[in-house]
């Protein structure tokens, strides 16, 4: 094993011990983890949220034994490969091991780190833009067409994971037209691997199809509820804090693309960043969708300052460029993740309100980061479910119908109970919900603003409130546990009625 390979090693290791220490033990998983989680069990084309590529590590999951170590596991691989990609971009450019081992600390240290705790499409999604990139600046440099398939391969899966890398495309098609890289246009290898590209994505495409494009529903209520309260300017603003400890190697890097030769022939990745993030801009797009855009650009950065700093003065200045990232990484670490409990984190806010502001995607201000509210109250609904199921007869089919996926998700991960299937009318669960069985029971979980109506009680002999979410910092707390036992009309006539209207919704 080389130096070089010894060192990237040691990173990659890092990479992964500070993405298990980045949560404090009494958070469980997130909400939309479980809904990933649960695609485990209805492996298909695509779903009405995402593409399939997560659900294919989610079976992973589940084989290697359904835990949280796993479910952590993953999303710190992906982040660790885009180290990784980074680190091969140097090498491929001519770099040092300073260089290679900067851009290494400014990877590890930064947000990537905030996403990488998260088993949901944004780290692959953030490891295909970085491989996108890497194969264009391999051609670049080396005006090898097997480059061109292996971008059109990273398009491919990346679009089969989220559809997000369908912006880097847009974002790159003028930008290599602004740039003496248009020439690449005349390449018959790029349609070829745009056509490889197509294939990869093709079954996920004949599944919108086929279920008449619960994308565009997606999208319509993407742009309804969340994108709504999305602010142009704080979507712009956001972008200087991902990176906010090493901003001075990605300013670097965007000024070596015009000052420093060897790297003039890479302005298309430049243009490639401007060009995205105006459309990006322009469609009000969360924050964290444009992080993807970042990483290859620490290989240019790094390696503009190492050349920089080549003088014998600059030696005193190396070890500084490395110890800001991770110095400051570790003064923003308290109000950025969920390293402590939520009264920890609560009295970090009171101490430094200016610089930890909770607005969720309604637009409105709490009392802690939405992400970390949605790591509360799981354990605490799956247990009080476990109570209910306990409660009903064994030999009848009791169903669990849940208001959100959360709820239903958490329900299956957690539950003690073998075999037990939560649903919801929510996202895809929508389709999962099986109506084979005469169901005599009923375990309501309703969100606390909605309540159990008269009406649910009124079609069974018998209503029990177990409990609820009694934790105050879950989003999902006072959620109410409802056991309806012995039925007096046709449930199963009812769930189908309200499948079809759910169903009807997203074809609208």
């Amino acid at each position: 094993m080389t130096k070089n390979t010894g060192y990237l090693m040691g990173f990659i290791l890092i990479k992964f011990i500070l993405q298990y220490l980045l949560t404090d033990s009494g958070y469980d998983l997130h909400r939309d983890e479980y809904l990933h989680l649960d695609q485990a069990h209805h492996l298909a084309w695509g779903y009405i949220s995402v593409p399939p590529v997560t659900s294919w590590f989610s079976y992973l999951i589940y084989l290697f034994g359904n835990t949280e170590f796993w479910v952590k596991f993953f999303p710190a691989l992906f982040g660790a490969l885009t180290i990784l990609l980074v680190w091969k971009a140097i090498e491929r450019l001519g770099g040092n091991l300073y260089a290679q081992s900067l851009a290494a600390i400014c990877l590890i240290f930064s947000s990537l780190a905030r996403l990488n705790i998260l088993f949901q499409p944004n780290s692959f999604d953030i490891l295909a833009w970085t491989f996108v990139y890497f194969a264009l600046l391999c051609f670049i440099r080396s005006g090898k067409n097997k480059w061109l398939y292996w971008l059109g391969i990273g398009i491919g899966f990346g679009f089969l994971n989220k559809y997000n890398i369908a912006f880097q495309v847009l974002g790159l098609i003028p930008a290599l037209l602004l740039t003496s890289e248009r020439k690449i246009f005349k390449n018959p290898h790029l349609y070829a691997a745009f056509g490889l590209a197509f294939l990869i994505a093709l079954p996920n495409l004949i599944w919108q199809v086929q279920n008449d494009f619960p994308v565009l529903w997606h999208m319509r209520m993407l742009s309804q509820y969340q994108l709504v309260n999305v602010n142009r300017f704080d979507f712009l603003n956001d972008q200087f804090f991902f990176f906010f400890g090493s901003i001075f190697i990605l300013l670097l890097a965007l000024i070596s693309y015009f000052t420093y030769s060897p790297f003039r022939k890479y302005q298309v990745f430049f243009w490639a960043t401007i060009f995205t993030l105006a459309i990006f801009t322009y469609f009000r797009a969360k924050g964290y969708y444009a992080i993807g855009l970042y990483p290859i650009h620490f290989a240019f950065g790094a390696m503009y300052l190492s050349y920089l700093l080549r003088k014998s003065w600059g030696n005193y200045l190396k070890p500084v460029a490395m110890i800001i990232p991770i110095g400051l990484f570790i003064l923003a670490a308290p109000i950025s993740y969920p390293i402590g409990n939520p009264e920890y984190l609560k009295g970090v806010q009171s101490r430094h309100p200016d610089l930890m502001e909770n607005r969720w995607e309604d637009g409105e201000i709490h009392d802690l980061p939405q992400d970390f509210a949605d790591m509360l109250g799981w354990k605490e609904l799956a247990e009080k479910v476990d109570i209910a199921y306990a409660k009903a007869p064994s030999d009848e089919y009791t169903v669990i119908i849940c208001d959100n996926y959360g709820q239903a998700g958490a329900i299956n991960f957690y539950t003690k109970n073998k075999g037990l299937q939560a649903v919801t009318l929510n996202a895809d669960y929508v389709n999962w919900i099986d109506l084979s069985k005469e169901i005599k029971n009923v375990i309501l979980v309703r969100e606390v603003e909605d309540g159990v109506s008269e009406r649910e009680i009124s079609f069974f002999e018998k209503s029990e409130e177990i409990g609820t979410i009694t934790d105050p910092n879950a989003r999902e707390f006072g959620t109410i546990i409802q056991l309806l036992l012995g039925t007096k009309t046709d449930i199963n006539a009812i769930l189908a009625a309200e499948i079809e209207e759910k169903r009807s919704e997203l074809r609208e």
